[in-house]
């Protein structure tokens, strides 16, 4: 198993090997030419990154859904299921894309509609459309207390650094 290496603009140079490949056959929505990703990003974060190995530019910052949501439970398409070659829950693992503003992270949202599904043992994998009609594309991740909170300290900060300017 030998060591690849992908020159990334988010982390620099990432090593990884075949094993860790996720193939999208059908790409990724709106990167459907992008066909190979890797996770990076620190194994001990809440939120990774899918780093395109086509575009070291492209890296889109992905979680566990239930780190969003504890009860999430997406409903999957047969089809999609038949695309990543397993039907096996145990041999399935859900990812979803979450949107990060540069300048206001606290507004962060998770695409609760749009799960991306892996097969853990051939790497195959699909984002998809749940069937849960009520899970929505910008699920609001933190609530209104705590983003008050992340802003406020963030303002404060930012006055800090400004030495107390605003």
């Amino acid at each position: 198993m030998s060591e690849l290496k992908i020159k990334t603009e988010r982390f620099g140079e990432v090593a990884f090997t075949s094993e860790d490949i996720l193939f999208f056959p059908r790409g990724i929505p709106a990167f459907e030419d992008k066909h190979q990703w890797i996770l990076a990003g620190s194994d001990d974060s809440a939120i990774r990154w899918l780093q395109s190995l086509d575009d070291g530019a492209l890296a889109l910052p992905v979680t566990s859904p239930d780190a969003v949501q504890p009860d999430y439970n997406a409903r999957i398409p047969e089809d999609d299921l038949n695309l990543v070659g397993t039907f096996n829950p145990a041999e399935l693992a859900l990812l979803i894309v979450v949107s990060i503003p540069e300048s206001a992270p606290w507004n962060m949202t998770a695409n609760l509609r749009a799960p991306i599904l892996i097969n853990i043992k051939t790497r195959k994998a699909v984002q998809v459309i749940a069937l849960n009609e009520e899970y929505p594309v910008k699920h609001v991740v933190f609530s209104e207390e705590v983003r008050e909170k992340l802003k406020a300290s963030a303002m404060k900060e930012n006055k800090n650094e400004n030495g107390g300017e605003n």
